[in-house]
């Protein structure tokens, strides 16, 4: 229950995040200009708050601290407060965060407390979480408050210094522009490569150690290095095999959702059993992609499986009545995290029949002490064949089983208090979940999945396009906040999967509109792309993201996005943008190949040109021809399917005039066959490009 007593300035604000906050005793502000110029009137330094609402070590230190009267009033009498979502954000809290391991030395995260000049809103100190008494060798947050407070009021020379030093630092890791010596060679792709087999855990599957993530780009980035193997008759199963492993354990582990699909988004340990609870639309979207590559690749089932588990989630449970895709389900309900998923044994053992329990017990190993404090959190042990022989039974009659006790337990499930769910619609995310969804909708053959791919795009359309710029986020009717880069180059990634899926001239105008405004107001003149627009408020740096976080490099989808659009449409505007770009970010890959995933995509279709295949005629008649594009794994491969009868059709589209019931274009970057009128010489082409398992 909220506790009202105490009502500041968030009220009025649409973030679920920040409207959390709206009932604490702290007087917290929104940061806008008004805020700002009153915190150097009172010459108080400014506490920013950073976080979100599926965030857990947010609401711990909300209770233990933005909650308490004490804390608060500190809090209020030394400085002017500032909350932000960093979902809404994220201009912010990319400098900040950036600020935050410069300062202190090590990574930041969330909750991110930094303390800033009120004059230019410069940091000169910060942590992430603070206890309210001291403990995990941390000390109590309300000493914090005291000794910044008391710093900033002593060392005012110091802190400008400290300032310039700051600003000096931003402008050296800011990339130096392309230069005519940049040599982008394949090196890079094998560098990557080798660092993913470093970091791989060949035990568990996965990058790296606990806390495990899921890193979609560096599996994309095994599956397609594996690819160009094969095609260069060189074949790699080491990385296919790096990709497939991960995949299945993270599907089998506790971080899917075994019940109702999606996944979480970390592991707590390495083995994937235990994971943090919340769900975000940006992880689902990305492994959305990768499933179904997989199902491809593989021809295996449950991967498939996991990809429509995924996408039923989503618009089951992330998807408005008005077609937009929520942002992230919270990792707690009642209090308490995880309760929503887990089970105590005389739970499940009570709800089921004894063939249903039998089945159940070996498939997800629910022998003595469960797997998270006392409970289980559901992670599959054993394969249905190996339940079917330990039982005797058919395997088909296994299968069966296991999906009886799963809706049962489902439909009890969903009578639990459900955790929270934040319900603002974020432009970029929606733009991931797009592609995801037309991916797998065209691939799986599940065209709902592509209508649904058309609400959220529609949605986006109508809410978060305004006076011919995009806004980043919308709720309850209330757009705002001006684009970031990812906002523009992710939803013209959405665009042209979509455009794979189904032809619609209006989407490729929308593309071509927002590829234009991407060159108009983000980019260098040195190549690479702004994180903010020309036009964005002003702040202390002004960052050109390189890296892939949690969600892919911004700067890598705009190089990838327009060598696309420029093959396709002929349009070298788009082509040497996307040059100069890798050309400027060269060094920065150079430096840690394997952390750059989603530029290296553009690398990798900047040396070996995207295949574009363009088909005209009778929809009917070219639908076996898409199937067949479509057949095998080929990810460098665009193919669009355009009506006979669509009229004016832009750049070099307009030469690709049907010469028979059905006619393809295969280009290979610059460089075209002639046209092809034969099925078979299509598919004696299109295998040229294909990666195909040969076990």
């Amino acid at each position: 229950m909220v506790d009202t007593r105490h009502t500041n300035r968030l009220v009025t604000e649409t973030s679920p995040y920040l409207l959390q906050h709206a009932h604490n005793p702290v007087d917290w502000f929104a940061w806008n200009e008004e805020t700002l110029e009153l915190a150097q009137s009172e010459d108080k330094p400014i506490l920013l708050s950073i976080g979100y609402s599926a965030c857990h070590w947010c609401h711990v230190m909300e209770h233990e601290s933005f909650e308490d009267d004490d804390v608060a009033k500190l809090m209020n009498d030394l400085f002017v407060c500032i909350k932000v979502d960093r979902e809404e954000r994220p201009d912010l809290d990319k400098i900040y965060q950036t600020a935050h391991q410069i300062l202190i030395q090590r990574p930041g995260g969330w909750p991110l407390n930094m303390f800033l000049k009120p004059d230019d809103r410069m940091p000169f100190f910060g942590g992430t979480y603070f206890p309210k008494e001291p403990r995990y060798g941390m000390p109590a947050f309300s000493d914090v408050l005291n000794r910044v407070a008391r710093f900033y009021r002593e060392n005012r020379d110091s802190l400008d210094q400290q300032s310039e030093s700051l600003r000096d630092i931003f402008k050296r890791i800011q990339p130096s522009g392309a230069t005519d010596t940049a040599q982008i060679t394949p090196h890079v792709l094998n560098q990557a490569y080798a660092e993913l087999k470093q970091q791989y855990d060949p035990r568990n599957g996965g990058f790296g150690a606990a806390p495990k993530f899921p890193h979609p780009p560096s599996i994309d980035r095994c599956l397609r290095y594996w690819a160009q193997s094969v095609i260069s008759d060189d074949t790699d199963s080491q990385a296919l095999s790096m990709a497939a492993h991960t995949l299945q354990a993270m599907a089998s582990g506790g971080l899917y959702d075994q019940l109702g699909g999606g996944f979480c988004r970390y592991s707590v340990d390495e083995m994937w059993m235990i994971p943090h609870f919340e769900k975000m639309l940006y992880d689902n979207a990305q492994l959305l992609n990768l499933y179904v590559d997989a199902a491809i690749v593989t021809g295996e089932h449950g991967f498939s499986g996991i990809a429509s588990g995924t996408a039923d989630w989503v618009m089951r449970e992330m998807q408005s009545p008005e077609g937009g895709y929520y942002s992230t389900l919270d990792a707690d309900s009642e209090g308490e995290e995880g309760k929503f998923y887990v089970w105590t044994t005389d739970e499940i053992k009570a709800l089921l029949s004894d063939e249903e329990w039998s089945a159940v017990q070996r498939r997800y190993g629910l022998n003595g002490k469960g797997n998270f404090e006392g409970r289980w959190h559901l992670n599959i042990r054993a394969d249905t064949a190996s339940v079917a022989k330990d039982l005797g039974i058919p395997e088909s009659q296994v299968v069966a089983t296991i999906e009886s006790a799963h809706q049962k337990l489902l439909r009890v499930r969903e009578k639990r208090v459900r955790p929270g769910r934040d319900e603002k619609i974020l432009t970029s995310w929606n733009g991931l979940m797009i592609k995801g969804m037309a991916r797998a909708g065209r691939l799986l053959a599940r065209p709902e999945l592509i209508k649904s791919a058309e609400a959220a795009l529609s949605f986006v359309r109508d809410q978060l396009w305004q006076d011919s710029r995009l806004l980043a986020t919308t709720k309850d009717g209330r757009a705002h906040l001006n684009a970031y880069l990812d906002d523009y180059v992710v939803l013209i990634d959405g665009l042209l999967e979509l455009l794979q899926a189904r032809w619609s001239m209006d989407d490729l105008e929308f593309a071509q509109t927002l590829a234009d405004t991407v060159l108009k107001h983000f980019q260098n003149d040195s190549g690479g792309f702004y994180f903010t627009a020309d036009d964005h408020e002003e702040l202390v740096y002004r960052p050109m993201p390189t890296h892939d976080d949690a969600v892919p490099s911004g700067n890598g989808v705009a190089a990838h996005v327009l060598l696309r659009l420029g093959h396709l449409l002929g349009k070298t505007t788009y082509l040497e943008a996307a040059e100069r770009t890798l050309k400027a970010l060269h060094s920065s890959i150079s430096q840690s190949p394997s952390g750059h995933g989603t530029l290296l995509l553009a690398v990798e279709e900047y040396l070996f040109p995207t295949e574009t295949v363009v088909l005209r005629g009778n929809l009917d008649e070219m639908r076996p021809w898409v199937e067949r594009c479509n057949q095998f794994y080929a990810p460098r491969r665009f193919t669009v399917a355009i009506p006979e009868d669509t009229p004016d059709l832009p750049g070099m589209l307009a030469e690709r005039v049907p010469k028979g019931a059905v006619t393809a274009y295969l280009c290979a970057g610059h460089s075209c066959l002639t046209p092809i009128t034969e099925f078979a010489e299509l598919d004696k082409e299109l295998k040229k490009g294909e990666a195909t398992r040969s076990d």
